[in-house]
């Protein structure tokens, strides 16, 4: 994938599956939302995985352990390792065994998936500021959270110990909505002390390196729903991405979307691993895919023609981005994208 300034989605000849030897799979809103499988995942993963393509399963949620997770998977009919689970709790883990000695106490502010990857690397779980850590660790640890847990990291913080956090995504998809995510919980530390974490998680380097380092990818897809996590990891890893509708982001988001947040292929769900990505063609006077043609007007962005609406949502994102070039697209799209149900 070229760093450059991408102005279009891109068109695939080939099936995903087969394109890429290993999909780096998001789990909260495109594998499953609330816990129940999302639309068309299950039966999508059986026929990639039966086309040849390795799957992995990437998440910035520290809670649960691999092993967890890949029970959960294997009951909503998703056959997984724990081996194929990669989570922000083992490459945060992985960072802090970079920077203190082995077998130093870590200050754990959330479940159980950190305890296990802090274990994992040699690292003494504690649960009190006054247990003499060498690092505070912070992941999301659930609704049951409490907020003396907060405290806790914050005396640890305030007095000088190494913070690292698994994540800071500010919010969490759920069966119930949008809900507060680990970034939330990082703040109120950031705020009761002043302290900035080392963050491992999804959208920087440590986390694309566990997930290489652990599945041994030689070209890898992310696929993901958030623009700011996981198509800016793939953007900071220098590898493809696709982009799901199943999850956070929508059409006026993916319009406005700056470089490091374009997607190399959009689809609506899982299914687009198993099938080709159209081309998006520049006429000379705006961009066209399939049967739909986009372009940037003065203040708005205009569509017209017919068909898959997905075809029409590519070529306003050719559109969008070519206009805004380095920038974020501030045309109206509201109309556009209104005509394609979006």
């Amino acid at each position: 994938m070229s760093q450059g300034v991408r102005t279009r989605p891109e068109g695939s000849g080939q099936p995903l599956n087969t394109a890429y030897d290993t999909a780096l799979l998001d789990l909260d809103g495109v594998v499953y939302a609330g816990g129940n499988a999302i639309v068309h995942a299950v039966d999508s993963l059986a026929h990639a995985r039966a086309g040849g393509m390795h799957l992995a399963y990437v998440t910035n949620n520290a809670l649960r352990t691999p092993d967890a997770v890949a029970e959960h998977l294997t009951e909503l009919g998703i056959p997984t390792g724990a081996a194929d689970v990669i989570t922000s709790a083992q490459a945060v883990a992985r960072l802090i065994s970079e920077q203190v000695p082995a077998g130093s106490r870590v200050l754990v502010i959330g479940g159980e998936g950190l305890r296990v990857a802090l274990r994992e690397r040699g690292l003494t779980p504690v649960e009190s500021a006054d247990n003499d850590p060498a690092a505070v660790v912070q992941g999301f640890g659930g609704p049951d959270l409490t907020w003396g847990r907060f405290a806790e990291a914050s005396y640890a913080v305030a007095r000088g110990v190494p913070w690292f956090a698994s994540n800071t995504d500010l919010t969490i998809p759920s069966g119930r909505g949008i809900a507060p995510g680990n970034g939330a919980a990082v703040e109120v530390v950031r705020i009761a002390t002043g302290a900035e974490p080392q963050v491992a998680g999804k959208p920087l380097p440590p986390m694309h390196r566990e997930t290489i380092l652990r599945t041994g990818a030689k070209r890898p897809l992310v696929v993901g729903d958030r623009l700011d996590t996981d198509i800016e990891g793939a953007f900071n890893g220098g590898v493809d991405s696709l982009l799901v509708l199943t999850g956070v982001t929508d059409g006026p988001q993916l319009l406005a979307a700056p470089p490091q947040h374009r997607p190399t292929y959009v689809d609506a769900d899982l299914r687009g691993l198993l099938t080709g990505q159209p081309d998006v063609t520049d006429d000379g006077d705006g961009f066209r895919c399939g049967g739909w043609r986009a372009a940037a007007g003065a203040d708005r962005l205009e569509l017209e023609g017919a068909g898959e609406a997905l075809d029409g949502l590519r070529a306003l994102c050719a559109a969008a981005w070519t206009a805004a070039g380095d920038g974020s697209c501030e045309l109206d799209g509201g109309k556009a994208l209104a005509r394609l149900g979006l």
